[in-house]
């Protein structure tokens, strides 16, 4: 059985940092593409940052330079480190896990972690 378990969301001030973290289990996770999405309250969930099986990432533009993906394949555990937040940031955040690339219709899904944004 699949679980993706995220952690590490809170209430942070306006340009403080955050690292969220989500631990996979039941799959193979070296060979996963890897992403974190958010949904805020009334809008639509959206991809934030991606990262493939061999390293390569994407983001949104709303958060490059500030948010950085990675993962420890040792540690079947994806990353997602958050500087300089900012409000708009404020949303619940989701791990997917996929074979092939990360969109909306990503195989496995976490149950997400709160981050709020205070200003």
């Amino acid at each position: 059985q699949v679980q993706l378990v995220e952690s590490g969301g809170g209430l942070v001030q306006a340009g403080g940092s955050l690292r969220l973290s989500c631990a996979a289990s039941g799959l193979t996770f070296s060979v996963y593409a890897m992403g974190w999405f958010r949904q805020a309250l009334g809008k639509q969930r959206e991809l934030v940052a991606a990262i493939t099986s061999g390293g390569s990432t994407y983001y949104a533009d709303s958060v490059k330079g500030r948010f950085t993906i990675s993962r420890n394949n040792a540690r079947n555990t994806v990353y997602l480190q958050m500087n300089s937040l900012k409000p708009e940031d404020t949303a619940v955040y989701y791990c997917a896990a996929d074979l092939r690339r990360i969109s909306a219709t990503a195989t496995y899904w976490g149950q997400g972690t709160q981050v709020t944004v205070s200003s």
